[in-house]
């Protein structure tokens, strides 16, 4: 299968619009949200669902978020950034066991570490694909509502690890939300594509290790699907983050 042909005449029949922004604008009070950048999901060769070899999109997504952090806690900017944690024995279906509690799997990713003492940073370890309704508290708050609150958000900037997964579930529940209320002062919310990525599982390796053609997921493929359903529900892409060079 040509998944570039595919990529192409996806583009060609359901473009996207993508837009630069700074977040600098003095009438912005952008959050940076990182979407489960941790080990199991983004370092090679470290868990089930860790990309197997390495991969450029994954890598580059990344070195982005990376050098956003440092942009935006140089700032003094908020950062929120979620960690994909599971109890050990209890996996979120469909996937199979992933960033189980102790393995290390739920760690962020090395170029990442150093935000667990950031103090820009505020870590939300969550057990679900959607990162809002696992920010949900026992008492009934929320802690992606509070940090919004709490630092006068007025706009996200989304970066992260699925694409059409892990991010468009929060990126889809917060627009919800925003338009439902729940998130005061809260305007827009910007999709980095670039900071963004998604695994590579192609039919023929899907089907030859067991899980059949349904399992299959070509990278540029569901990104591309990725960004076009948040675009289309009103998240804004971006392709570039103006920042000092």
């Amino acid at each position: 299968m040509e998944t570039g042909k595919i990529t192409n005449d996806l583009a060609a029949a359901m473009p996207l619009a993508l837009a630069s922004l700074d977040p600098a604008a003095p009438d912005k009070r952008v959050g940076l949200v990182i979407v489960d950048e941790v080990n199991g999901f983004a370092t090679v060769g470290a868990g089930a669902l860790a990309p197997p070899a390495p991969n450029a999109q994954v890598s580059t997504m990344v070195s982005e978020t990376a050098g956003l952090a440092r942009y935006f806690t140089g700032q003094g900017w908020p950062i929120l950034a979620f960690l994909d944690t599971h109890i050990p024995g209890k996996p979120e279906p469909p996937y199979p066991p992933h960033c189980e509690a102790g393995t290390g799997e739920e760690e962020l990713v090395p170029e990442l570490k150093w935000l667990e003492t950031d103090k820009n940073t505020t870590l939300v370890r969550k057990d679900c694909i959607n990162g809002f309704v696992g920010a949900m508290r026992d008492d009934g708050s929320n802690a992606v509502t509070d940090w919004v609150g709490a630092n006068g958000v007025s706009d996200l900037l989304v970066v992260g690890i699925c694409t059409d997964i892990c991010v468009m579930d929060f990126v889809l529940t917060s627009l919800s939300a925003r338009n439902h209320g729940m998130l005061p002062g809260l305007k827009e919310i910007y999709v980095y594509d670039k900071g963004c990525s998604t695994y590579d599982l192609p039919r023929s390796v899907a089907e030859e290790i067991g899980y059949g053609a349904t399992a299959a997921h070509p990278q540029d493929i569901t990104h591309y699907m990725g960004l076009y359903f948040m675009a289309s529900r009103g998240a804004q892409l971006v392709n570039k983050v103006m920042r000092p060079t």
